[in-house]
């Protein structure tokens, strides 16, 4: 039997905080919440240097929307990292995620298929997780997400106040040592249309637009044309033409309110025009 080679690794770690993020999902138990069974997922983000964990939030869902959101929470307390390593799962190999990176200059690196132990820090810190915390938790006590998420905050606070065997160091001490030179973000109005999702639609000719299975109407210059939608999952209100470097809102159609509406271009008479045949 021809044996598999091993592939050559070599502990590594980066030189300053924020070189690089790992990020990951574990599956964690089912609780109930009002009355219904549910998983809950634990989304985590683990800066290499200082094994700091700059992001991690439990869900009832794994998707891409999520880890977003917990990677914008991330970057808005601990800066901008220079590399994101993800795996090959669908919340973290997408054009959106791409986009994202994209905008805020951090290089986005995918490990290779079906091989876990290329993120090994954050895997590692997955176990700690378990047997220092979630193994002495009474899960069934546990009574909503909002309540299992306090906890987890808990526990990464002494995460990261706590010295760590291979450092020598606390996550936090080795984060404050780099904090002259972390990147922030510009302002938190650049980092949030940093993040939006981005699509190209083409405006109807009923000045409306399909997004995320739901109808919005678009200003009427747009008509017939393709155009940029920006927009945070979840968020309708978010929701944005970007056309010329300006915003142009996007709002969910009503149809019964449009129906009450006159229209902004109906055909009018100019009685005075006309001759006196036309006035009654």
């Amino acid at each position: 039997m021809q044996e598999t080679p091993a592939k050559d690794r070599k502990a590594y770690e980066e030189a300053y905080f924020g070189g690089m993020w790992q990020a990951d999902t574990c599956y964690l138990p089912y609780i109930r919440e009002n009355g219904k069974a549910r998983r809950v997922y634990l989304i985590m983000i683990l800066d290499d240097h200082s094994r700091m964990i700059v992001g991690g939030k439990l869900y009832y869902q794994e998707n891409a929307a999520n880890f977003q959101k917990t990677l914008k929470e991330a970057v808005a307390a601990y800066g901008i990292p220079n590399k994101l390593y993800v795996d090959n799962g669908s919340p973290y190999s997408n054009e959106q995620l791409s986009f994202i990176c994209g905008s805020v200059g951090t290089v986005l690196l995918h490990t290779p298929v079906r091989d876990g132990a290329s993120k090994g820090k954050v895997e590692r810190n997955f176990r700690t997780l378990k047997e220092r915390w979630l193994y002495g938790l009474d899960i069934s006590q546990i009574q909503s997400l909002e309540e299992f998420n306090r906890m987890l905050s808990e526990y990464i606070r002494r995460h990261n106040t706590t010295k760590h065997g291979g450092t020598g160091q606390s996550p936090l001490e080795r984060y404050l040592a780099m904090n002259s030179r972390i990147r922030r973000p510009q302002s938190r109005e650049w980092l949030e249309e940093a993040f939006h999702n981005r699509v190209v639609r083409s405006v109807n000719r009923d000045a409306t637009v399909r997004l995320l299975n739901e109808c919005y109407d678009a200003p009427m210059q747009f008509i017939g044309q393709k155009v940029e939608v920006r927009f945070l999952p979840g968020d309708t209100d978010s929701a944005y033409i970007l056309y010329g470097g300006r915003h142009y809102c996007l709002r969910l159609t009503d149809r019964v309110a449009n129906g009450r509406t006159k229209w902004q271009n109906a055909f009018s008479i100019d009685y005075a025009k006309e001759g006196k045949e036309n006035v009654y």
